[in-house]
């Protein structure tokens, strides 16, 4: 790159920033501007350069043929400008979405703060709700950003279904916990309990509709931290959860009716939800790093 070339032989000169900056009539920061890529030297500024460091200018900007004539040196210049515009706005949109992150992650923990901080239950309830409700909210306004950033593979209508559901589940659960919390609403043991069920099976249905249609993203979707680092680790895991998530509903739901353990059926019902796909892609992951695993077939 020319960047590194520029670099390259400023050193062999022995000349510092500073000298190459005093030689060629700019400040230091144009040096440094041009050798960390942050900018381009027009083609009267290259040549100068090139005169200055004794190489060709073809040798600065990687060419093979010696002697560049001024069209061939016009283009490669608009090469290089419109890869550092490139670079330029991909980077824009790297620290826009870290903002975005951080705020949701702020929000995460305010949310977790509120649940351990406050005595009250249900003001502690509707702070972590209205916490989480929120960065779910950012997520969905920031969804083509945010994926952008970890794929070109923008499916964003299936995105913004499965957040939309996720901000109805989050609201319905919020909305009921404050309710039941206040008094408002009083539901029988037999009523929670198929309230409950309806609200896990419903929720693992869903799941098993859209996850096979996930792109590979780090915000929505199973996000373990091997499937968030590799696209067919996420695929398999996804295809999985897609497989079985129906299935798994419908046992649920049988066993839910007719054991009198609700708790431990739920609990063991979530952790095959989430344990089976997550397990499987970990060990797909773990052999493909060590090179022991194939692709699987789609």
């Amino acid at each position: 790159m020319l960047n590194d070339h520029i670099k390259t032989y400023r050193k062999a000169k022995h000349l510092s920033q500073e000298e190459m900056a005093v030689r060629l009539h700019v400040v230091r920061q144009t040096v440094s501007k041009w050798e960390t890529g942050v900018s381009v030297p027009d083609a009267e500024m290259l040549i100068r350069i090139a005169q200055l460091l004794d190489v060709p200018v073809s040798r600065l900007l990687g060419l093979e043929a010696e002697a560049p004539d001024a069209q061939e040196l016009a283009g490669e210049l608009a090469r290089l400008n419109e890869e550092l515009a490139r670079k330029n706005r991909a980077e824009a949109l790297h620290r826009q979405a870290g903002k975005k992150t951080g705020l949701i992650l702020l929000l995460s923990f305010a949310a977790m703060l509120a649940t351990l901080a406050v005595d009250n239950a249900v003001f502690s309830l509707v702070l972590s709700g209205g916490c989480m409700l929120l960065a779910v909210i950012i997520l969905y306004r920031n969804l083509a950003l945010l994926s952008s950033v970890t794929t070109q593979d923008l499916r964003l209508p299936i995105l913004r279904l499965t957040t939309l559901f996720n901000i109805g589940f989050l609201c319905v659960c919020l909305l009921l916990s404050v309710l039941t919390g206040t008094g408002i609403l009083r539901f029988s043991a037999l009523a929670e309990k198929a309230l409950a069920v309806f609200l896990v099976s419903g929720l693992m249905i869903f799941t098993g509709i859209v996850a096979p249609r996930l792109p590979f993203t780090r915000h929505t979707g199973l996000r373990l931290p091997w499937t968030v680092q590799d696209e067919q680790t996420w695929n398999l895991a996804h295809r999985i959860l897609g497989q079985i998530s129906v299935p798994l509903a419908l046992v649920y739901i049988g066993c839910a009716a007719t054991v009198d353990d609700f708790e431990t059926v739920t609990l063991l019902a979530i952790v095959l939800w989430v344990g089976i796909p997550g397990a499987v892609s970990g060990l797909f992951f773990w052999r493909k790093i060590h090179g022991r695993q194939t692709p699987p077939e789609p």
